[in-house]
């Protein structure tokens, strides 16, 4: 009995120690456990935040996005104003108008012969600001001045000059041809067109427009400046087609279009004509005619007539889509030698 004693004294202090140890150890985990817990409430709730801070956000985003303006078409903004009806009926009056125009039911103040008939021919020669000494050599041969142009106007042929206005308006070179006008009275100014060479294309649209504002005949010749012309000859190759509508004469031609950038008679829209490379069937440049609806129909639509590289084949782009008449007379080629031709080069 006394041997067992010491036994069971020592086995319940080592019980109080283990206790005492395992009460030791638990005080920083229980105060672990409360900082992790309050750690997660804290990321909880700004998470939950969060989320309805971005509701919010987006409420607001989405409000401002409904009433922010809309970007309007031009349809759009015509049915706001009330003017779509009216947009209707200006296109439908302008192809009235144009319509009347082509059938010669608007007349404009034009000038005809002193016995009140219709004139047969408007006859433009293109000339350049360097040209006086041509355009003298013109008037001593085929062309004539003074009262013999007075006379041929009473016949019923206008002869003009065409010419545009310098790049710089009103200067030294202006002048001098207001003045060679003054004396000549023999020129037809375009105000609205720049002379230069690589405008050559577009003046041949202003010069058939101002001719048919200006002069009611029945065919309307545009010419170059290095032509020679038998007069009496194409006066009598236009009576004979005095009242034929819708011609389109001269010495008609085609060929090849040089797509080779800085070669003569480049075409820089090359690429147009078609994989054969060759123009339409046109009439050469040096000499060619049109009848009055034909001269009307470019006056009428030259802000959107397409030009190409040079003017007669321009004017041949344009008769493609008409109801014209070609009519291709050998007289009319300037280089041919034949003997009636009523053109040659100068």
């Amino acid at each position: 009995m006394e041997s067992s004693l010491p036994t069971t004294v020592s086995s319940k202090s080592e019980r109080r120690g283990r206790s005492s140890k395992s009460q030791n150890t638990s005080k920083p985990s229980v105060i672990m456990a409360f900082f992790s817990c309050v750690a997660w409430l804290y990321v909880a709730g700004r998470l939950w935040q969060d989320a309805e801070n971005r509701v919010v956000l987006n409420n607001m985003l989405k409000k401002n996005y409904d009433q922010r303006p809309k970007v309007l078409t031009v349809d759009d903004k015509l049915m706001v104003l009330g003017c779509k009806d009216l947009e209707r009926k200006i296109i439908e009056t302008e192809m009235e108008l144009t319509l009347a125009k082509s059938q010669g039911y608007l007349k404009n103040k034009k000038s005809g012969s002193s016995s009140g008939k219709k004139l047969l021919a408007v006859i433009g020669v293109y000339t350049g600001f360097g040209s006086h000494l041509r355009r003298n050599t013109f008037r001593g041969s085929w062309m004539p001045q003074g009262d013999a142009l007075r006379k041929l106007e009473e016949r019923g042929v206008i002869i003009r000059f065409v010419i545009g206005r310098s790049p710089n308006r009103g200067d030294s070179l202006d002048r001098k041809i207001d003045e060679e006008d003054r004396a000549r009275k023999d020129f037809l100014i375009l105000e609205n067109h720049e002379e230069a060479q690589e405008e050559l294309p577009k003046k041949v649209k202003y010069f058939f427009s101002a001719a048919v504002q200006n002069w009611d005949a029945e065919f309307y010749i545009k010419v170059d400046d290095n032509i020679d012309l038998d007069l009496e000859g194409l006066i009598g190759l236009l009576e004979s087609r005095r009242g034929q509508d819708a011609a389109y004469i001269g010495c008609m031609k085609s060929g090849e279009v040089v797509a080779e950038e800085g070669g003569q008679w480049y075409e820089p829209e090359w690429w147009k004509f078609g994989d054969e490379k060759s123009y339409f069937r046109h009439a050469a440049g040096s000499l060619l005619i049109l009848s009055k609806n034909l001269a009307q129909y470019i006056n009428i639509n030259s802000g959107s007539l397409k030009t190409y590289a040079f003017d007669d084949t321009s004017i041949g782009s344009w008769m493609i889509g008409v109801q014209a008449t070609y009519i291709d007379d050998n007289r009319l080629c300037c280089s041919s030698i034949r003997q009636d031709k009523v053109c040659s080069v100068a």
